[in-house]
């Protein structure tokens, strides 16, 4: 056996440009073709007339002293204000801060005086995040930030209006000075304990990432995504507009948060070839009862990523959606996000069943999360990665970032994954996640695949839960096709015989709804809080272990 270590290849080349130069050149090359469309503000742009906007509102953001390096903070649902805002920021070197829209006070607090925001651009609310309440709560304790836009106010048009006084030149000559290896993004990643740590993205980064991801999904300027995913995560900002732009493809914005229906409307009216979503997502489409009334004859491909990929969904998705040439694609915020995926020419077999291989101009490997030693093709490790789409570090955080990035360059996952001789990656579930029964190392992954292919069980999440005798034990989260009734004992005889008996589910809730965070990845720490109030296993959490 060979140790499995795996490199890609070396086409296409690298980009060594910055994202405004980029679009610069999309412009040029594909101008007249539709950039932005976002039927929820009724706003339908080419790609020039979408780079007219963005340098408007990157010479209004230079009018207000915004240098390069300074940090702009952006906090709101997908609005096409996000889009401007993200690439407006590129061209002046300003660094944007996702904020997430989900983040209540002393999140936002954090956030803006951790990355040094000058300045803050935001919606007044939506739904029922007040985010002027929240803003306005918080400004006494967050004197860095020097103003606030709302761009649902008169603030964006003032914002539009003071970039009348920097001329074209003046823009030209600062998008000239900045390097592609310039930080340009900061995104806070949320770990199991302490504070969001802040992973700094250059230009670099992220624009190669994003042709990579396109390139996988074979995408051209013909192609229509629609991108349901939030754009303050790594899947929308980067593989979904970041790709689009690098291309020429159509951003389709179908709604400011997700919602199916609004995702198939936008699929059959844009005639969309090509979908995004994390596996929560998808399912929600499925399962609505109509979903036959949609014309989704268009979709070709698209990619499923976020959360480990059901395969049974997977499977759905191909046969239901049309989408033939669906991808997969795994990695973190810190590899801007993506490291691996399956290319639309790999086998369905491979598409459903692995998250493909290491991208172009990028190395991965599997180590002993021990010892640090890579171990042989098939073996199951902790996954790493090296190359282009390694962050920068962690802002202002030296500590946490050598945690993170090794002195070699690797980056480690967390994630446990085998890879076999082809280069095919298979994550099997978190470092953190495994569930250790009675001296049995269980990953919830395996569990939840055999669940998923129950004809009547939808989506399923398995935590561990203490237990006095064996330290953890199983419990399985399911959630049911519509009008489908299962008992805790239908779901056990199920298994029965079919995994080990240790793999069986001790307690068993059926739910409609799991806890997630804003980006549809399930909050599993959440569940298992749940699960000990409401089993009264409190006693048993309190055990000590070696």
């Amino acid at each position: 056996m060979s140790q499995a270590i795996d490199r890609g290849a070396d086409t296409p080349p690298l980009l060594e440009e910055t994202i405004g130069s980029n679009l610069e050149a999309t412009v040029s090359r594909h101008g007249d073709k539709e950039a932005l469309v976002v039927p929820h503000q009724s706003i339908r742009q080419t790609w020039r007339e979408f780079n007219a906007t963005v340098d408007r509102v990157a010479k209004g953001l230079m009018a207000m002293g915004i240098e390069t390096g300074d940090r702009v903070g952006m906090w709101s649902p997908n609005y096409a204000e996000w889009v401007y805002i993200q690439f407006a920021t590129a061209k002046i070197g300003a660094v944007q801060v996702n904020v997430n829209p989900a983040y209540r006070k002393s999140e936002l607090e954090y956030a803006l005086n951790q990355s040094g925001c000058r300045l803050l651009v935001t919606r007044t609310e939506y739904l029922t995040s007040k985010y002027k309440e929240m803003v306005e709560a918080v400004s006494a304790n967050t004197p860095g930030v020097e103003e606030v836009i709302y761009f649902d106010t008169p603030d964006w048009d003032a914002l539009l209006d003071r970039g009348s006084s920097v001329s074209d030149e003046a823009l030209k000559e600062r998008g000239q000075s900045l390097s592609n290896t310039d930080p340009i993004n900061i995104q806070y990643t949320s770990g199991t304990t302490g504070f969001p740590k802040g992973a700094t993205l250059s230009h670099r980064n992220i624009l190669n990432d994003a042709l990579l991801v396109a390139e996988a999904c074979m995408h051209t300027a013909d192609d229509r995504v629609c991108i349901p995913v939030p754009f303050y995560h790594c899947f929308g900002m980067v593989m979904g507009n970041l790709a689009c732009s690098a291309i020429g493809s159509t951003m389709v914005i179908p709604s400011p948060t997700f919602d199916p229906e609004a995702v198939l409307q936008s699929v059959q009216d844009e005639k969309c070839t090509s979908l995004y979503g994390v596996p929560t997502m998808f399912i929600a489409e499925l399962g609505l009862p109509h979903i036959g009334d949609f014309d989704l004859s268009s979709l070709r491909t698209g990619i499923m990523a976020g959360s480990p990929c059901p395969v049974e969904v997977m499977r759905k998705v191909i046969d239901v959606m049309n989408m033939s040439e669906v991808t997969i694609a795994y990695g973190m915020t810190e590899t801007s996000p993506v490291s691996t995926q399956t290319a639309a020419t790999d086998s369905v077999e491979h598409r459903v069943t692995t998250v493909g291989r290491v991208l172009p101009h990028a190395e991965a490997k599997i180590v002993d999360p021990e010892t640090g030693e890579t171990l042989e093709h098939g073996q199951e490790g902790e996954y790493c990665t090296r190359g282009f789409h390694v962050m920068l570090g962690y802002w202002d955080d030296l500590e946490k970032t050598a945690q993170a990035i090794d002195e070699a360059g690797w980056m480690h996952s967390g994630d446990l994954a085998t890879m076999d001789e082809d280069g095919y990656v298979n994550i099997v579930g978190r470092l953190k996640d495994m569930i250790i029964r009675g001296g049995e190392n269980i990953y919830p992954r395996e569990i939840e695949e055999f669940l998923y292919t129950h004809p009547d069980v939808t989506d399923a999440q398995v935590i561990g839960v203490p237990d006095e005798r064996f330290g953890e034990v199983i419990m399985a989260w399911i959630q049911l096709e519509s009008g489908a009734t299962l008992t805790e004992d239908d779901i056990r005889t199920f298994c029965d015989g079919k995994i080990a008996h240790f793999k069986v589910p001790q307690y068993i809730r059926f739910v409609t709804e799991f806890p997630m965070t804003v980006t549809g990845k399930v909050r599993k720490i959440e569940m298992r809080e749940q699960a000990i109030a409401e089993l009264g296993l409190e006693a048993a959490a309190q055990t000590r272990t070696a």
